[in-house]
């Protein structure tokens, strides 16, 4: 499979009469668009705003980070969710870079998060520095859970088809180009080399916890090989609502930073065999049945070495820890990517379980650790919804306006396929 992703680079973001890209500067109207996305079923009212780097806006609860962009040989941008089910990761794709669709509003769930475009907060994730179009939803009141959740999911995915089409006639400011043979052709053009695979743990434990590829409820699913194009290429879409830090948008999944290590490494220092996705289950029986056929794809594919990611924590890190010790014990080295929770004082056990088998772990930061927020002078959203965030509390938000709130609660502060702003340093 080779894909092609044409980048299209946007500098500002602004409304106007016509949606439109002139100059490097996207413009919206902002009427237009949001009377496309209220006529979604289920939707009774959304409003369209704009955030950019280093103003005083906080969006929250944020649900949702989607690029907008435009798959030029496909019917849709998100197979199998906004059009036909038909396989991405091949061809021509339109990439609107530095512009990211935000979406907030209430929702069922509580675990929702924070992005704070200046100050303090700014530093903790990556989507203070993209030009957020923020899409407020209010949904038709009555309606079942379930539908309240598709629902903003969907008004945000087509949010990003709306913007991404108005790029489909413009002329690249960079090329990027991605090719991934079938197993037998790079096993003989890359003989040598060794051969790795990535195995992409997803939220797979029930509504508002839930991953989804080519449309399909991940935890329906056993563990999957996929092109690693696939997933840059709108397979891969986030439905889930776990703590903000690091949950995996849908932008993240899009621009996932691991398989694009990987890429660039591919046929120089090593053989990208394939992405796996695992869903990461709530039941003993599940987390047995994924490590297993997780362990046996890794055998079929031959490969020497695995890169394990997490999504989330908790009961999760059993699953990380049982893959790594099933692959270690097949002979398979392995590199585990995860965060911690450590509490406050970072002294507390950083994960909930462990194997004598995880000796090389990538840390990307303590989701405990509590950070400051100044108060914003425009909030777009709702800031008493800091209280109900994971990492917030009833009191997290002073009556100054400024908040205190573990990094639990900004969007994509730990993410845990690398797509942020923390590292660590041995000392």
């Amino acid at each position: 499979m080779k894909l092609e992703l044409q980048e299209i680079v946007i500098n500002d973001v602004k409304f106007g009469d016509q949606t439109a890209v002139q100059d490097q500067t996207l413009i919206i109207n902002q009427t237009e668009m949001a009377e496309y996305l209220a006529k979604i079923d289920y939707v009774k009212e959304v409003t369209i705003d704009l955030a950019r780097p280093g103003e005083r806006v906080r969006i929250i609860p944020v649900k949702d980070c989607i690029e907008p962009r435009y798959r030029v040989d496909g019917e849709s941008s998100f197979p199998g969710v906004t059009g036909p089910a038909e396989q991405t990761g091949d061809g021509v794709t339109k990439v609107m870079k530095n512009v990211a669709v935000v979406t907030v509003g209430d929702i069922v769930g509580f675990q929702e998060g924070i992005i704070d475009m200046w100050g303090e907060g700014a530093k903790w994730t990556p989507f203070s520095k993209t030009l957020n179009v923020v899409v407020d939803i209010v949904p038709e009141e009555g309606i079942e859970p379930h539908v309240h959740e598709e629902t903003c999911r969907i008004v945000g995915l087509k949010a990003s088809e709306y913007l991404g089409r108005v790029v489909k006639e413009h002329e690249p400011d960079h090329v990027k180009v991605y090719e991934v043979e079938d197993l037998v052709t790079g096993l003989d053009k890359h003989k040598g080399l060794p051969r790795v695979a990535y195995v992409q743990m997803m939220i797979a434990q029930g509504l508002l916890h839930d991953g989804y590829v080519y449309g399909v409820d991940i935890k329906n699913s056993l563990p999957t090989l996929l092109n690693p194009l696939e997933e840059i290429d709108g397979a891969v879409i986030s439905g889930n609502c776990v703590a903000a830090c690091d949950k995996i948008t849908t932008y993240q999944h899009q621009n996932n930073a691991v398989v694009k290590e990987l890429l660039e490494l591919h046929g120089k220092e090593l053989n990208f065999v394939g992405l796996i996705v695992v869903p990461e289950l709530t039941t003993l029986d599940g987390k047995y049945r994924t490590r297993d056929f997780t362990v046996k794809l890794c055998k079929m594919l031959e490969v020497d070495g695995v890169i394990i990611s997490e999504e989330g924590y908790g009961n999760p890190d059993s699953d990380l820890v049982m893959i790594c010790e099933g692959v270690e014990q097949a002979g398979i080295k392995s590199v585990l990517i995860t965060d911690e929770c450590s509490g406050w004082d970072g002294d507390s056990q950083p994960l909930t379980d462990t194997k004598e088998e995880a000796v090389a772990v990538i840390s990307t930061g303590n989701v405990s650790h509590l950070v400051h927020l100044e108060a914003a002078e425009r909030v777009l959203g709702d800031e008493k919804a800091v209280a109900n965030l994971a990492g917030g509390w009833e009191g997290s938000l002073a009556e100054d306006g400024t908040m205190t709130v573990e990094l639990n609660a900004v969007i994509g502060a730990t993410s845990e396929i690398g797509y942020h702003n923390l590292t660590v340093e041995e000392v």
